[in-house]
């Protein structure tokens, strides 16, 4: 591999190369001679007077779930002295479940998506949002959505959309909010009409519930007005959509599943960037993450209980032998079918599959 050194300190070094900028670990380089740089020290990203802007298609409203993109647009400006700029609109650039499409277009060059809005869209990454996986926390969340965007059948799956994977959203587990009597059972989830979506939502289906597809910003009317009796999200989004203010109950412990939500850049508009502004990008994602947990863990959730209270919202918590029940009836067969479904698609999904369920068991 040859290529021009832009960057380098005690992890690795960062060489442009004809492939685009690449990171190289430093214990799978030896150097030698002089020109070898030091590694105890960074090497700055030298400036350049270009100037670019980059439009970034979002949905709702500032939130810890786009915190990490807040940051990345921060980090970008101040390491190219305000020569890269990413313009963050909220909605006034596209349906939210319209942002893959656009990217695939070039109408902007980046955008956050919900791989649950479109499954047939990206299936590679729909692995992530299988019920029931067990994941524990946002920085192992990282962890999974990374090997799977850096796995060659995800990266093929989103070139039909000449879309580059940048970074993960990670949330927790989602859970449910709900109005009127709360259950005392599982049959009371039979013919309840929740809104939720991916993964979490065919979770909410085995147990017998009736699925309801509302967007997001309408879920709040949709459960005042009896449209739906319940609602799954996050906590964020709970709080974001103001379900709580007309919910009466929520599920402490259910945690059916999350949804993955990657930002993905204009492929095109990527390896076009000057490639000053490309290493300040990538170089910043890390640092945008690393963000991103401490704002979720921190501000979001210290403010969930209180806001819980607030609202006289009524905790339900599911023993583990109910879980126990629910996992073994909705997980396996959840996972079954979507090894088969996506195999008959040429995607290698058993593979995929085990790649996230190791990781998760700690395997090797």
């Amino acid at each position: 591999m040859t290529g021009k050194l832009i960057e380098a300190n005690a992890e690795y070094y960062l060489i442009e190369s004809t492939l685009g900028p690449l990171r190289v670990r430093t214990e799978f380089v030896d150097c030698f001679g002089a020109a070898c740089p030091d590694e105890t020290v960074s090497n700055p990203i030298v400036a350049t007077d270009v100037k670019t802007e980059w439009d970034v298609s979002l949905w709702g409203k500032r939130r810890a779930f786009t915190e990490h993109i807040e940051k990345i647009a921060e980090l970008v400006s101040e390491k190219t002295d305000g020569n890269f700029v990413l313009n963050l609109s909220y909605g006034g650039l596209s349906n939210s479940r319209e942002n893959l499409d656009g990217i695939s277009v070039g109408a902007f060059e980046m955008a956050q998506f919900c791989a649950g809005y479109h499954r047939e869209k990206n299936p590679s990454i729909t692995v992530l949002e299988l019920p029931f996986l067990g994941v524990t926390s946002l920085k192992q969340e990282i962890e999974l959505s990374l090997a799977v965007y850096e796995h060659p059948a995800t990266q093929a799956d989103m070139a039909r959309w000449n879309a580059t994977l940048l970074m993960p959203s990670p949330l927790p587990q989602y859970n449910i909010v709900g109005s009127g009597p709360p259950p005392t059972s599982l049959t009371d989830f039979e013919g309840m009409p929740i809104r939720a979506t991916g993964g979490v939502g065919q979770a909410i289906a085995a147990l017998g519930a009736d699925l309801v597809p509302i967007p997001a910003p309408d879920v709040k009317d949709a459960l005042e007005n009896g449209t739906i009796k319940a609602v799954s999200f996050a906590p964020h989004a709970h709080m974001s959509y103001n379900t709580i203010n007309s919910g009466t109950w929520w599920t402490t412990n259910l945690n059916p599943g999350t949804v993955n939500c990657p930002v993905v850049v204009n492929t095109d508009a990527l390896y076009g960037l000057p490639v000053e502004h490309r290493v300040a990008l990538l170089s910043s994602v890390d640092e945008a993450l690393e963000y991103y947990v401490e704002y979720y863990n921190g501000v979001t959730m210290d403010a969930w209980g209180p806001a819980l209270a607030e609202n006289f919202i009524f905790q339900i918590t599911i023993n583990d032998e109910i879980l126990g029940d629910i996992n073994e009836a909705v997980a396996a067969p959840a996972a079954q079918a979507w090894i088969e479904e996506n195999e008959a698609l040429n995607l290698p999904a058993q593979e995929l599959y085990e790649l996230v369920t190791k990781l998760i068991k700690g395997a090797p």
